[in-house]
Protein backbone atom coordinates (compact mmCIF):
# COMPACT_ATOMS: atom_id res chain seq x y z
CA UNK A 1 0.00 0.00 0.00
CA UNK A 2 1.44 3.36 -0.96
CA UNK A 3 1.86 5.65 2.02
CA UNK A 4 3.53 8.98 1.45
CA UNK A 5 6.44 10.77 3.10
CA UNK A 6 4.44 13.98 2.96
CA UNK A 7 1.41 13.85 5.30
CA UNK A 8 -1.04 13.74 2.42
CA UNK A 9 -1.26 12.45 -1.12
CA UNK A 10 -3.08 14.22 -3.97
CA UNK A 11 -4.29 12.24 -6.95
CA UNK A 12 -4.92 13.51 -10.47
CA UNK A 13 -8.07 11.40 -10.57
CA UNK A 14 -9.84 8.21 -9.60
CA UNK A 15 -7.83 5.99 -11.96
CA UNK A 16 -4.56 7.13 -10.42
CA UNK A 17 -6.02 6.48 -6.97
CA UNK A 18 -6.77 2.92 -7.97
CA UNK A 19 -3.33 2.41 -9.50
CA UNK A 20 -1.56 3.36 -6.26
CA UNK A 21 -3.10 0.52 -4.28
CA UNK A 22 -0.78 -2.49 -4.40
CA UNK A 23 0.08 -5.44 -2.20
CA UNK A 24 3.78 -6.35 -2.12
CA UNK A 25 4.85 -9.75 -0.82
CA UNK A 26 8.61 -9.64 -1.45
CA UNK A 27 10.04 -12.80 -2.98
CA UNK A 28 6.72 -14.64 -2.67
CA UNK A 29 4.64 -12.00 -4.44
CA UNK A 30 1.56 -12.90 -6.40
CA UNK A 31 -0.44 -11.03 -8.92
CA UNK A 32 -2.94 -8.67 -7.39
CA UNK A 33 -6.35 -8.64 -8.96
CA UNK A 34 -7.79 -5.17 -9.26
CA UNK A 35 -9.97 -3.02 -11.43
CA UNK A 36 -8.10 -0.23 -13.16
CA UNK A 37 -10.43 2.46 -12.02
CA UNK A 38 -13.22 3.39 -9.73
CA UNK A 39 -16.76 2.93 -10.93
CA UNK A 40 -18.18 5.84 -12.89
CA UNK A 41 -20.79 6.32 -10.22
CA UNK A 42 -18.14 6.54 -7.48
CA UNK A 43 -16.05 9.00 -9.46
CA UNK A 44 -19.14 11.07 -10.20
CA UNK A 45 -20.03 11.22 -6.51
CA UNK A 46 -16.56 12.42 -5.57
CA UNK A 47 -16.57 15.19 -8.15
CA UNK A 48 -20.02 16.38 -7.14
CA UNK A 49 -19.21 16.34 -3.41
CA UNK A 50 -16.11 18.44 -3.87
CA UNK A 51 -17.77 21.79 -4.42
CA UNK A 52 -15.18 23.85 -2.51
CA UNK A 53 -11.87 24.97 -3.89
CA UNK A 54 -9.88 21.97 -2.70
CA UNK A 55 -10.34 20.33 -6.14
CA UNK A 56 -9.44 23.41 -8.14
CA UNK A 57 -5.71 23.39 -7.49
CA UNK A 58 -3.85 23.25 -10.76
CA UNK A 59 -1.83 20.20 -11.69
CA UNK A 60 1.50 21.97 -11.18
CA UNK A 61 0.64 22.79 -7.56
CA UNK A 62 -0.56 19.24 -7.00
CA UNK A 63 2.62 17.77 -8.41
CA UNK A 64 4.78 20.03 -6.28
CA UNK A 65 2.88 19.31 -3.08
CA UNK A 66 2.38 15.55 -3.45
CA UNK A 67 5.92 14.09 -3.64
CA UNK A 68 5.52 10.48 -2.49
CA UNK A 69 7.83 7.62 -1.61
CA UNK A 70 7.03 3.93 -1.78
CA UNK A 71 5.74 1.60 0.89
CA UNK A 72 3.54 -1.43 1.11
CA UNK A 73 0.69 -2.92 3.05
CA UNK A 74 -0.22 -6.52 3.66
CA UNK A 75 -3.53 -7.84 4.87
CA UNK A 76 -3.99 -9.94 7.94
CA UNK A 77 -4.97 -13.60 7.64
CA UNK A 78 -8.53 -12.90 8.69
CA UNK A 79 -9.17 -10.73 5.64
CA UNK A 80 -7.91 -12.83 2.71
CA UNK A 81 -10.64 -11.46 0.45
CA UNK A 82 -11.43 -7.81 1.02
CA UNK A 83 -13.66 -5.63 -1.09
CA UNK A 84 -12.68 -2.00 -0.60
CA UNK A 85 -15.51 0.10 0.79
CA UNK A 86 -14.37 3.09 -1.22
CA UNK A 87 -14.05 1.73 -4.75
CA UNK A 88 -15.18 -1.89 -4.97
CA UNK A 89 -11.75 -3.38 -5.78
CA UNK A 90 -11.03 -6.90 -4.52
CA UNK A 91 -7.59 -8.02 -3.44
CA UNK A 92 -6.64 -11.69 -3.38
CA UNK A 93 -3.19 -12.32 -2.00
CA UNK A 94 -1.16 -14.45 0.32
CA UNK A 95 -1.75 -13.12 3.84
CA UNK A 96 0.78 -11.97 6.38
CA UNK A 97 0.02 -13.35 9.82
CA UNK A 98 0.03 -10.84 12.66
CA UNK A 99 0.30 -12.00 16.23
CA UNK A 100 -2.27 -10.94 18.80
CA UNK A 101 0.48 -9.08 20.65
CA UNK A 102 1.13 -6.95 17.56
CA UNK A 103 -2.51 -6.02 17.06
CA UNK A 104 -3.66 -5.91 20.71
CA UNK A 105 -6.60 -8.09 19.74
CA UNK A 106 -7.81 -5.68 17.03
CA UNK A 107 -8.58 -7.26 13.65
CA UNK A 108 -6.65 -5.41 10.94
CA UNK A 109 -7.24 -5.47 7.20
CA UNK A 110 -3.72 -4.25 6.44
CA UNK A 111 -0.24 -4.16 7.93
CA UNK A 112 2.02 -1.31 6.86
CA UNK A 113 5.57 -2.25 5.90
CA UNK A 114 8.61 -1.00 3.96
CA UNK A 115 7.98 2.64 4.85
CA UNK A 116 10.96 4.98 4.52
CA UNK A 117 12.52 6.07 7.81
CA UNK A 118 11.53 9.69 7.20
CA UNK A 119 7.94 8.94 6.12
CA UNK A 120 5.36 11.18 7.79
CA UNK A 121 1.91 10.01 6.62
CA UNK A 122 -1.38 11.37 7.86
CA UNK A 123 -3.89 9.21 9.74
CA UNK A 124 -7.44 10.58 9.51
CA UNK A 125 -10.39 9.91 11.83
CA UNK A 126 -13.91 10.97 10.82
CA UNK A 127 -16.92 11.09 13.14
CA UNK A 128 -19.99 11.21 10.89
CA UNK A 129 -22.28 12.13 13.80
CA UNK A 130 -20.42 15.30 14.74
CA UNK A 131 -22.11 18.69 14.40
CA UNK A 132 -23.61 19.11 10.93
CA UNK A 133 -23.21 15.38 10.16
CA UNK A 134 -21.30 15.93 6.91
CA UNK A 135 -19.11 12.89 7.44
CA UNK A 136 -20.10 11.14 4.20
CA UNK A 137 -19.07 14.13 2.09
CA UNK A 138 -15.79 14.50 3.99
CA UNK A 139 -15.07 10.82 3.60
CA UNK A 140 -15.54 10.96 -0.19
CA UNK A 141 -13.27 13.99 -0.48
CA UNK A 142 -10.55 12.51 1.71
CA UNK A 143 -10.66 9.21 -0.21
CA UNK A 144 -10.08 11.25 -3.35
CA UNK A 145 -7.21 13.28 -1.88
CA UNK A 146 -5.57 10.54 0.20
CA UNK A 147 -5.06 6.82 0.04
CA UNK A 148 -8.26 5.31 1.53
CA UNK A 149 -6.23 3.15 3.93
CA UNK A 150 -5.32 6.37 5.76
CA UNK A 151 -8.96 7.29 6.48
CA UNK A 152 -10.92 5.68 9.35
CA UNK A 153 -14.56 6.23 10.17
CA UNK A 154 -15.29 6.25 13.91
CA UNK A 155 -18.39 4.47 15.18
CA UNK A 156 -19.65 2.78 18.36
CA UNK A 157 -18.18 -0.47 17.03
CA UNK A 158 -14.84 0.95 15.81
CA UNK A 159 -12.88 3.46 17.85
CA UNK A 160 -9.54 5.13 17.06
CA UNK A 161 -7.60 2.08 18.28
CA UNK A 162 -7.86 0.33 14.89
CA UNK A 163 -6.09 3.12 13.04
CA UNK A 164 -3.54 3.70 15.80
CA UNK A 165 -2.57 0.03 15.86
CA UNK A 166 -2.24 -0.04 12.06
CA UNK A 167 0.20 2.90 12.29
CA UNK A 168 1.87 1.64 15.47
CA UNK A 169 5.29 1.14 13.82
CA UNK A 170 5.31 4.40 11.85
CA UNK A 171 7.59 6.69 13.88
CA UNK A 172 6.47 10.13 12.66
CA UNK A 173 2.83 9.92 11.56
CA UNK A 174 0.40 12.75 12.26
CA UNK A 175 -3.32 12.65 12.96
CA UNK A 176 -6.21 14.70 11.58
CA UNK A 177 -9.45 14.49 13.58
CA UNK A 178 -12.57 15.41 11.60
CA UNK A 179 -15.18 16.08 14.25
CA UNK A 180 -16.07 18.19 17.25
CA UNK A 181 -14.44 18.63 20.65
CA UNK A 182 -15.84 15.33 21.90
CA UNK A 183 -14.28 13.44 18.97
CA UNK A 184 -10.90 15.09 19.63
CA UNK A 185 -11.12 13.96 23.26
CA UNK A 186 -12.01 10.43 22.13
CA UNK A 187 -8.89 10.25 19.95
CA UNK A 188 -6.62 11.79 22.63
CA UNK A 189 -7.87 9.22 25.16
CA UNK A 190 -7.03 6.43 22.71
CA UNK A 191 -3.55 7.88 22.10
CA UNK A 192 -2.93 7.89 25.86
CA UNK A 193 -3.71 4.19 26.06
CA UNK A 194 -1.12 3.35 23.39
CA UNK A 195 1.72 4.54 25.68
CA UNK A 196 3.75 6.08 22.87
CA UNK A 197 7.30 7.07 23.74
CA UNK A 198 6.76 10.05 21.44
CA UNK A 199 3.03 10.46 20.65
CA UNK A 200 1.73 11.61 17.24
CA UNK A 201 0.79 15.26 16.76
CA UNK A 202 -2.92 16.01 16.29
CA UNK A 203 -4.60 18.53 13.97
CA UNK A 204 -8.34 19.25 13.82
CA UNK A 205 -10.82 19.67 10.97
CA UNK A 206 -13.72 21.39 12.80
CA UNK A 207 -16.89 19.41 12.05
CA UNK A 208 -18.70 19.87 15.37
CA UNK A 209 -20.96 22.61 16.72
CA UNK A 210 -18.77 24.69 19.06
CA UNK A 211 -15.32 23.52 17.89
CA UNK A 212 -13.66 25.41 20.75
CA UNK A 213 -10.33 23.58 20.73
CA UNK A 214 -10.11 23.96 16.95
CA UNK A 215 -10.63 27.72 17.35
CA UNK A 216 -7.85 27.97 19.91
CA UNK A 217 -5.46 26.10 17.60
CA UNK A 218 -6.44 28.33 14.63
CA UNK A 219 -8.05 25.59 12.52
CA UNK A 220 -11.35 27.50 12.42
CA UNK A 221 -14.79 27.40 13.96
CA UNK A 222 -16.51 25.20 11.40
CA UNK A 223 -16.43 23.65 7.94
CA UNK A 224 -17.69 26.89 6.39
CA UNK A 225 -14.62 28.73 7.63
CA UNK A 226 -12.41 25.93 6.31
CA UNK A 227 -13.92 26.25 2.83
CA UNK A 228 -13.40 30.03 2.84
CA UNK A 229 -9.70 29.48 3.63
CA UNK A 230 -9.22 27.20 0.62
CA UNK A 231 -10.88 23.91 1.54
CA UNK A 232 -9.40 20.54 2.34
CA UNK A 233 -6.33 20.93 0.14
CA UNK A 234 -5.33 24.03 2.08
CA UNK A 235 -5.89 22.26 5.40
CA UNK A 236 -3.70 19.33 4.34
CA UNK A 237 -1.00 21.74 3.17
CA UNK A 238 -1.19 23.72 6.43
CA UNK A 239 -0.79 20.55 8.50
CA UNK A 240 2.60 20.03 6.88
CA UNK A 241 3.73 23.47 8.09
CA UNK A 242 1.85 23.56 11.40
CA UNK A 243 3.53 24.39 14.69
CA UNK A 244 3.66 21.78 17.43
CA UNK A 245 2.10 22.97 20.69
CA UNK A 246 1.21 21.44 24.05
CA UNK A 247 -2.26 20.96 25.53
CA UNK A 248 -2.82 20.22 29.21
CA UNK A 249 -5.19 17.32 29.87
CA UNK A 250 -7.05 16.87 33.16
CA UNK A 251 -8.44 13.90 35.05
CA UNK A 252 -11.95 14.30 36.48
CA UNK A 253 -12.73 11.85 39.28
CA UNK A 254 -16.20 11.50 40.79
CA UNK A 255 -16.24 9.94 44.26
CA UNK A 256 -19.10 8.81 46.49
CA UNK A 257 -19.37 11.24 49.41
CA UNK A 258 -19.76 8.55 52.06
CA UNK A 259 -17.69 5.56 50.93
CA UNK A 260 -15.10 7.57 48.92
CA UNK A 261 -15.40 4.94 46.19
CA UNK A 262 -14.62 6.16 42.68
CA UNK A 263 -17.86 6.30 40.69
CA UNK A 264 -16.62 7.77 37.43
CA UNK A 265 -13.40 8.92 35.73
CA UNK A 266 -13.34 11.24 32.71
CA UNK A 267 -10.66 13.29 30.98
CA UNK A 268 -11.06 16.98 30.20
CA UNK A 269 -9.40 19.07 27.50
CA UNK A 270 -11.60 22.17 27.32
CA UNK A 271 -13.90 22.85 30.25
CA UNK A 272 -16.17 21.45 32.96
CA UNK A 273 -19.46 22.98 34.01
CA UNK A 274 -21.89 22.52 36.89
CA UNK A 275 -25.34 24.08 36.93
CA UNK A 276 -27.14 26.12 34.27
CA UNK A 277 -24.72 25.67 31.35
CA UNK A 278 -24.65 21.89 31.89
CA UNK A 279 -28.47 21.90 31.99
CA UNK A 280 -28.61 23.47 28.51
CA UNK A 281 -26.05 20.93 27.24
CA UNK A 282 -28.11 18.09 28.75
CA UNK A 283 -31.35 19.31 27.15
CA UNK A 284 -29.64 19.53 23.75
CA UNK A 285 -28.10 16.08 24.20
CA UNK A 286 -31.51 14.56 24.95
CA UNK A 287 -33.05 16.35 21.96
CA UNK A 288 -30.28 15.09 19.68
CA UNK A 289 -30.83 11.51 20.84
CA UNK A 290 -34.58 11.77 20.23
CA UNK A 291 -34.45 13.75 16.95
CA UNK A 292 -31.04 13.44 15.27
CA UNK A 293 -32.50 14.67 11.98
CA UNK A 294 -32.85 18.19 13.45
CA UNK A 295 -29.08 18.53 13.82
CA UNK A 296 -28.08 18.84 10.17
CA UNK A 297 -26.20 22.16 10.18
CA UNK A 298 -23.86 24.00 12.54
CA UNK A 299 -25.99 27.17 12.38
CA UNK A 300 -29.23 25.38 13.26
CA UNK A 301 -27.45 23.55 16.07
CA UNK A 302 -26.54 26.91 17.59
CA UNK A 303 -30.13 28.13 17.17
CA UNK A 304 -31.35 25.08 19.08
CA UNK A 305 -28.82 25.80 21.84
CA UNK A 306 -30.15 29.36 22.09
CA UNK A 307 -33.75 28.11 22.15
CA UNK A 308 -33.07 25.64 24.96
CA UNK A 309 -31.16 28.29 26.88
CA UNK A 310 -34.04 30.73 26.59
CA UNK A 311 -36.39 28.17 28.16
CA UNK A 312 -34.28 28.20 31.32
CA UNK A 313 -34.03 31.99 31.75
CA UNK A 314 -37.12 32.29 33.95
CA UNK A 315 -36.67 28.96 35.74
CA UNK A 316 -33.97 30.02 38.25
CA UNK A 317 -33.44 26.32 38.90
CA UNK A 318 -29.98 26.69 40.42
CA UNK A 319 -30.28 29.73 42.69
CA UNK A 320 -29.13 27.58 45.64
CA UNK A 321 -25.90 26.53 43.90
CA UNK A 322 -23.57 28.72 46.04
CA UNK A 323 -24.83 26.90 49.14
CA UNK A 324 -25.09 23.43 47.59
CA UNK A 325 -21.57 23.33 46.08
CA UNK A 326 -18.40 23.75 48.13
CA UNK A 327 -15.34 24.77 46.10
CA UNK A 328 -11.69 24.18 47.02
CA UNK A 329 -8.75 25.32 44.86
CA UNK A 330 -5.27 24.05 45.78
CA UNK A 331 -6.62 23.10 49.20
CA UNK A 332 -8.14 26.53 49.95
CA UNK A 333 -11.91 26.94 50.22
CA UNK A 334 -13.23 29.57 47.80
CA UNK A 335 -16.62 31.29 48.14
CA UNK A 336 -18.90 31.02 45.12
CA UNK A 337 -20.49 34.47 44.56
CA UNK A 338 -24.10 34.84 45.62
CA UNK A 339 -26.36 34.86 42.58
CA UNK A 340 -24.29 32.29 40.71
CA UNK A 341 -26.23 29.55 38.93
CA UNK A 342 -23.26 27.87 37.32
CA UNK A 343 -19.55 27.21 37.90
CA UNK A 344 -17.19 26.68 34.96
CA UNK A 345 -13.65 25.31 35.07
CA UNK A 346 -11.73 26.29 31.92
CA UNK A 347 -8.54 24.93 30.38
CA UNK A 348 -8.70 26.83 27.07
CA UNK A 349 -9.75 30.40 26.14
CA UNK A 350 -12.80 29.38 24.11
CA UNK A 351 -16.20 28.22 25.33
CA UNK A 352 -19.60 27.81 23.67
CA UNK A 353 -18.31 28.54 20.17
CA UNK A 354 -15.68 31.19 20.88
CA UNK A 355 -16.49 32.89 24.21
CA UNK A 356 -13.34 33.83 26.14
CA UNK A 357 -14.33 33.29 29.77
CA UNK A 358 -11.08 34.53 31.32
CA UNK A 359 -10.17 37.36 28.91
CA UNK A 360 -6.40 37.75 29.33
CA UNK A 361 -6.40 41.08 27.54
CA UNK A 362 -9.05 42.62 29.79
CA UNK A 363 -8.58 44.59 32.97
CA UNK A 364 -7.18 42.45 35.76
CA UNK A 365 -8.01 43.94 39.17
CA UNK A 366 -7.93 40.51 40.83
CA UNK A 367 -4.24 40.09 39.96
CA UNK A 368 -4.73 36.72 38.30
CA UNK A 369 -2.24 35.23 35.85
CA UNK A 370 -3.01 35.06 32.11
CA UNK A 371 -4.66 31.86 30.93
CA UNK A 372 -2.57 29.33 29.00
CA UNK A 373 -3.36 25.90 27.54
CA UNK A 374 -0.07 24.42 28.79
CA UNK A 375 0.70 26.03 32.18
CA UNK A 376 -0.81 23.15 34.22
CA UNK A 377 -3.29 25.63 35.69
CA UNK A 378 -7.08 25.85 35.50
CA UNK A 379 -9.30 28.92 35.65
CA UNK A 380 -12.59 28.94 37.61
CA UNK A 381 -15.44 31.35 36.83
CA UNK A 382 -19.12 31.60 37.69
CA UNK A 383 -22.17 32.75 35.74
CA UNK A 384 -25.50 34.04 36.97
CA UNK A 385 -27.75 32.05 34.65
CA UNK A 386 -28.63 31.35 31.03
CA UNK A 387 -29.27 35.06 30.38
CA UNK A 388 -25.69 35.72 31.47
CA UNK A 389 -24.57 32.95 29.08
CA UNK A 390 -26.38 34.71 26.25
CA UNK A 391 -24.81 38.10 26.97
CA UNK A 392 -21.41 36.43 27.20
CA UNK A 393 -21.85 35.00 23.71
CA UNK A 394 -22.53 38.41 22.16
CA UNK A 395 -19.79 40.15 24.14
CA UNK A 396 -22.01 42.25 26.40
CA UNK A 397 -20.73 40.90 29.71
CA UNK A 398 -17.94 38.91 31.36
CA UNK A 399 -17.88 35.82 33.53
CA UNK A 400 -17.04 36.34 37.20
CA UNK A 401 -13.47 35.24 37.92
CA UNK A 402 -13.21 33.13 41.07
CA UNK A 403 -9.84 31.39 41.21
CA UNK A 404 -6.87 29.78 39.46
CA UNK A 405 -5.14 26.60 40.54
CA UNK A 406 -3.63 23.23 39.79
CA UNK A 407 -6.08 21.13 41.79
CA UNK A 408 -9.86 21.62 41.99
CA UNK A 409 -12.24 19.93 44.41
CA UNK A 410 -16.02 20.45 44.47
CA UNK A 411 -18.37 18.85 46.96
CA UNK A 412 -21.95 18.66 45.69
CA UNK A 413 -24.67 18.33 48.35
CA UNK A 414 -27.56 18.06 45.87
CA UNK A 415 -28.05 16.60 42.36
CA UNK A 416 -26.75 18.87 39.59
CA UNK A 417 -26.27 18.57 35.84
CA UNK A 418 -22.56 18.34 35.00
CA UNK A 419 -20.80 18.52 31.63
CA UNK A 420 -17.22 17.72 30.62
CA UNK A 421 -16.23 19.02 27.18
CA UNK A 422 -19.92 19.17 26.25
CA UNK A 423 -20.79 15.66 27.43
CA UNK A 424 -23.58 16.12 30.04
CA UNK A 425 -25.19 13.99 32.71
CA UNK A 426 -27.08 14.43 36.00
CA UNK A 427 -24.78 13.82 38.95
CA UNK A 428 -26.05 12.83 42.38
CA UNK A 429 -24.33 14.29 45.49
CA UNK A 430 -20.64 13.51 45.29
CA UNK A 431 -17.09 14.81 45.56
CA UNK A 432 -15.66 15.88 42.21
CA UNK A 433 -11.88 16.24 41.86
CA UNK A 434 -9.87 17.64 38.93
CA UNK A 435 -6.13 16.94 38.73
CA UNK A 436 -3.49 17.28 36.02
CA UNK A 437 -3.37 14.15 33.86
CA UNK A 438 -0.69 14.91 31.26
CA UNK A 439 -0.02 16.84 28.09
CA UNK A 440 -0.87 16.12 24.45
CA UNK A 441 1.04 17.18 21.35
CA UNK A 442 -1.28 19.25 19.16
CA UNK A 443 -0.74 21.03 15.84
CA UNK A 444 -1.54 24.75 15.58
CA UNK A 445 -2.22 26.30 12.20
CA UNK A 446 0.60 28.79 11.82
CA UNK A 447 0.94 29.61 8.11
CA UNK A 448 0.76 33.35 8.81
CA UNK A 449 3.07 33.26 11.84
CA UNK A 450 6.85 33.61 11.34
CA UNK A 451 7.49 31.55 14.47
CA UNK A 452 5.14 28.88 13.17
CA UNK A 453 7.43 28.17 10.22
CA UNK A 454 10.39 28.08 12.58
CA UNK A 455 8.60 25.53 14.77
CA UNK A 456 7.81 23.36 11.72
CA UNK A 457 11.45 23.41 10.61
CA UNK A 458 12.67 22.51 14.09
CA UNK A 459 10.20 19.60 14.19
CA UNK A 460 11.56 18.33 10.86
CA UNK A 461 15.12 18.56 12.15
CA UNK A 462 14.29 16.67 15.36
CA UNK A 463 12.42 13.92 13.51
CA UNK A 464 15.32 13.53 11.09
CA UNK A 465 17.72 13.33 14.04
CA UNK A 466 15.60 10.57 15.57
CA UNK A 467 15.44 8.68 12.25
CA UNK A 468 19.25 8.94 12.03
CA UNK A 469 19.59 7.64 15.61
CA UNK A 470 21.24 10.87 16.75
CA UNK A 471 18.61 11.28 19.49
CA UNK A 472 16.07 8.90 21.03
CA UNK A 473 12.27 9.19 20.83
CA UNK A 474 12.10 10.32 24.46
CA UNK A 475 14.76 12.98 23.84
CA UNK A 476 12.84 14.20 20.79
CA UNK A 477 9.67 14.42 22.88
CA UNK A 478 11.42 16.48 25.58
CA UNK A 479 12.94 18.84 22.99
CA UNK A 480 9.61 19.27 21.19
CA UNK A 481 7.93 20.18 24.48
CA UNK A 482 10.58 22.80 25.21
CA UNK A 483 10.33 24.26 21.69
CA UNK A 484 6.53 24.37 21.87
CA UNK A 485 6.58 26.18 25.21
CA UNK A 486 9.19 28.72 24.12
CA UNK A 487 7.52 29.51 20.78
CA UNK A 488 3.96 29.60 22.16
Amino acid sequence: MLIVSQPWLLKQGANELASTVRVHLGSRSRKVKHHKGMSSESAHDDSNDDSSSETTLNSNQKAKESKATGGSAQRSAENEHYSSESDGREFVSEPKRLSSDETAGVKLKYALSELPADARPLLVFINKRSGAQRGDSLKHKLHFLLNPVQVFELSPSQGPETGLILFRKVPHFRILVCGGDGTVGWVLDAIDKQNYESPPHVAILPAGTGNDLSRVLSWGGGLGAVEKQGGLCTVLHDIEYAAVTILDRWKVTVEDKKSKNVLLVKYMNNHLGIGCDAKVALDIHNLREENPEKFYSQFLNKVLYAKEGAKSIIDKTFVDLPWQVRLEVDGTEIDIPEGSEGVLVANIPSYMGGVDLWQNEGEDPENFDPQSIHDKMLEVVSISGTWHLGTLQVGLSRAWRIAQGQSIKMQMFAPFPVQVDGEPWVQQPCTLKISHHGQAFMLRRAVEEPLGHAAAIITDVLEHAESSHVITASQKRALLQEVALRLA
